[in-house]
C-alpha cells in the first residue's frame, strides 16, 4: 500500500506539466472563417468561445470577441483563478471581465454538445435566445472549483461539487468514489452532466487538495485505488471514465 505522502511531489509535478498540454480535446487546427457577432440569419447572431485552463492565451489571429478563459495565476504554485472575460485585440485590460453570476449560470445551464453541422471544430453549443454560442475547450467544458455542503429537502447533508465560477449556483452531487486521476497527466476528473460529455475536470488547486487523500495500492504510477473524504474511505471506481473515453474514441 502506498500513501500519497511519499508521492505528493510526483502528482503535483504531473499536474503542473499537464498545463503545458495543448488541445487534448483533439481540436483540429485549420482555417476557420467566422466573425464574432456574425448574423447568418435575420435576428440571429453567433459568437465563439474557448475554455482554457493553461493560462492567459492571446486571441487567435482569426478572431476577436467573446471567449471563456480559465486564467491561471500562480501563487506558491497552487492557486488558479477562473474568469469569463471579453478578449478583443482592442481591449487590453480586464474591465470587460464577465463575472456576473446570473450570466454564467444562464450560459452554462444552456451548454450542450454541438450536434449541428455548423462549426464542428467547436464541440459545444450554448443557445441563449437568438444567440448561438459555439464553444471549444482545452480539456473539458466544466471545471470544478470547490466543494460545498448543502442541506437536502429531507434534511440530510450533501456534498456538492461547484463549477463555472458562479459561486455555489452551479453544482453537481459530489461522488467521492468516482473521482478519477489520470496517471499520465495527474489531472483529476469527476462525472459531469451528460449534456456536456459526462466528464468534468477538477481544477488544479482542488485536485492538489484531493491528492492528499489518495491511496495507491497499485503503485504510484497507476491511478489511485482509494480516496478518503469526510473520514470515509472510498474504493475508487474508474469504469465510468473508461467507458466514456472508449465511446468518445469510437465516435471521433
Amino acid at each position: 500500500m502506498t500513501l500519497l505522502t511519499g508521492v505528493n511531489r510526483n502528482i503535483i509535478s504531473k499536474l503542473h506539466n499537464s498545463l503545458k498540454l495543448y488541445y487534448p480535446c483533439k481540436f483540429t487546427q485549420r482555417n476557420i472563417h467566422y466573425t464574432q457577432g456574425q448574423s447568418p440569419e435575420p435576428s440571429l447572431r453567433e459568437y465563439f468561445y474557448y475554455i482554457d485552463h493553461q493560462g492567459m492565451v492571446s486571441a487567435r489571429n482569426h478572431t476577436t470577441g467573446y471567449y471563456i478563459r480559465l486564467i491561471v495565476t500562480t501563487m506558491k504554485e497552487t492557486h488558479i483563478n477562473v474568469d469569463l472575460f471579453l478578449d478583443d485585440s482592442r481591449m487590453k485590460n480586464f474591465t470587460s471581465c464577465f463575472k456576473d453570476k446570473k450570466f454564467l449560470v444562464f450560459f452554462f445551464k444552456k451548454l450542450k454538445m454541438n450536434t449541428t453541422n455548423r462549426y464542428p471544430e467547436f464541440p459545444y453549443l450554448s443557445l441563449c435566445g437568438r444567440e448561438r454560442n459555439f464553444v471549444r475547450c482545452d480539456d473539458c467544458p466544466l471545471v470544478f472549483t470547490h466543494v460545498i455542503k448543502t442541506i437536502t429537502t429531507s434534511g440530510t447533508t450533501e456534498n456538492r461539487l461547484c463549477y463555472g465560477h458562479a459561486g455555489d449556483l452551479l453544482s453537481v452531487k459530489f461522488e467521492p468514489e468516482r473521482v478519477h486521476m489520470s496517471p499520465e497527466t495527474g489531472r483529476v476528473y469527476h462525472p459531469a452532466p451528460t449534456a456536456v460529455g459526462s466528464i468534468g475536470l477538477v481544477q488544479s488547486k482542488l485536485a492538489i487538495e484531493f491528492s492528499k487523500y489518495f491511496r495507491f495500492d497499485n503503485g504510484e504510477y497507476n491511478s489511485p485505488t482509494h480516496f478518503t473524504w469526510d473520514m470515509t474511505s472510498y474504493t475508487l471506481k474508474t469504469d465510468w471514465y473508461v467507458a466514456i473515453k472508449e465511446l468518445t474514441t469510437q465516435t471521433v
